[in-house]
């Protein structure tokens, strides 16, 4: 059997090592064609040394160089690319099958819609790249055959709900709503009053997942969770209102889907990447995985809430951007990747990032997004008006 040819965009992070992790167990079943990562060219020497790929792409000129070094050391023939060019050679090599779309953020769209031009099978956990372009992403799958499989947990956990032979992009026969679950964050308990005094490194502390520090505070300020929303209606093409959250701090019930007859279908598991990671490699099959098997009598209860808007108003922003369609998700996107950046950096409190994001939503909701040129428009004048409103951040409240 001829092995299943992967490259993976963005393999530092937390995905992109799940992703090794899986394919680790499957020697016979899988081949690492290509990794490539931003800056961290250590740990992407490391997975070379590890996975032997044909190309490595590092995105940063100074990294590449010091990976090139590195490889011709250890006596490695590793082709090692760079930039967006790079990027785009090992989403769209014509030897591979399968392309994990990882990288965090709008810096991950070019090279997704480079593997999606080339009609391969994106294995996408990329949600920026749909909340930005979504709509321009599935027209193009549609012309080239390529298949988008969600690795977002909520997202993989709604398509392994949907009906039988059910294909991404298209509205799932018989589903009335569907309900994406969250954790709440590490603020679930927190009073409005208190948020103010939140901190990087408190935000940083998820309660059940292990993630990245720009997808761990969205998911505090439940901004992770709006974007989710957006990506779920261009996954699924369902509207706003046929789109629920509900709060579930236990994370074990991923998502649910309520079919027309008033029955749902949910899919439940230990909090472990590896699970939809692992269904996107093999389906339509399933291989195991190593995740932790599910025992619902040492869990003992499930609990749900209403998510609170007054005091997480990203989540109501993402709703709003999501109605007001043109180019508004990408300014959603964008203004609150330089607000998240803000308030990393010491410049913006934590209950700014979405007096940020809504001001720059308003100004800019109306710009339209056809094509991937008015889309990159959107994208850089809704950063530069977030940036500019970051160094004001004192009289934001009066802006």
């Amino acid at each position: 059997m001829e092995k299943c040819k992967i490259s993976i965009l963005g393999s530092t992070g937390s995905i992109g090592q799940s992703t090794l992790k899986v394919i680790s167990q499957y020697p016979a079943h899988y081949e690492v064609f290509a990794l490539s990562a931003h800056t961290n060219y250590e740990k992407l020497f490391e997975q070379c040394c590890i996975f032997k790929p044909r190309y490595a792409v590092m995105t940063d000129t100074y990294a590449a160089a010091q990976l090139e070094n590195l490889l011709k050391m250890q006596g490695l023939p590793i082709k090692v690319l760079q930039k967006e060019s790079g990027l785009s050679y090992i989403a769209q090599h014509e030897t591979v099958a399968k392309v994990v779309c990882a990288i965090v953020g709008a810096a991950g769209l070019l090279s997704t819609l480079s593997a999606v031009e080339a009609g391969k099978q994106v294995l996408i956990a990329n949600k920026e790249s749909l909340v930005m372009a979504g709509d321009f992403l599935l027209a193009i799958a549609k012309k080239t055959g390529a298949i988008l499989l969600p690795i977002d947990s909520e997202h993989n956990a709604l398509f392994q709900c949907m009906p039988p032979q059910y294909i991404v992009g298209s509205r799932p026969e018989g589903v009335h709503k569907i309900i994406l679950t969250a954790s709440g964050g590490p603020f679930l308990s927190m009073s409005k009053s208190m948020l103010e005094n939140v901190t990087p490194a408190m935000a940083c502390q998820h309660p059940t997942w292990k993630m990245g520090k720009k997808i761990t505070i969205d998911c505090a300020t439940l901004m992770n969770k709006g974007l989710e929303i957006i990506e779920a209606s261009k996954l699924f093409q369902f509207d706003a209102s046929e789109i629920a959250v509900v709060i579930h701090p236990q994370s074990i019930i991923h998502s649910l889907v309520e079919y027309v007859d008033g029955s749902h279908l949910a899919q439940l598991g230990a909090p472990d990447m590896c699970v939809p990671i692992s269904y996107c490699l093999s389906w339509p099959n399933r291989h195991a995985c190593g995740a932790k098997p599910l025992s619902l009598t040492k869990i003992g209860q499930l609990t749900f809430m209403e998510p609170d808007t007054d005091r997480f108003a990203c989540l109501n922003l993402a709703y709003e951007a999501l109605k007001l369609k043109n180019a508004s998700t990408a300014v959603l996107n964008a203004s609150n990747e330089v607000a998240v950046q803000a308030f990393v950096d010491g410049q913006i409190s934590f209950v700014q990032i979405a007096t940020i994001v809504d001001k720059v939503l308003q100004k800019y909701c109306h710009l339209p997004a056809n094509t991937l040129p008015e889309i990159l428009h959107a994208d850089s004048v809704a950063r530069k008006h977030a940036i500019a409103l970051t160094h004001f951040s004192k009289q934001l409240v009066n802006l």
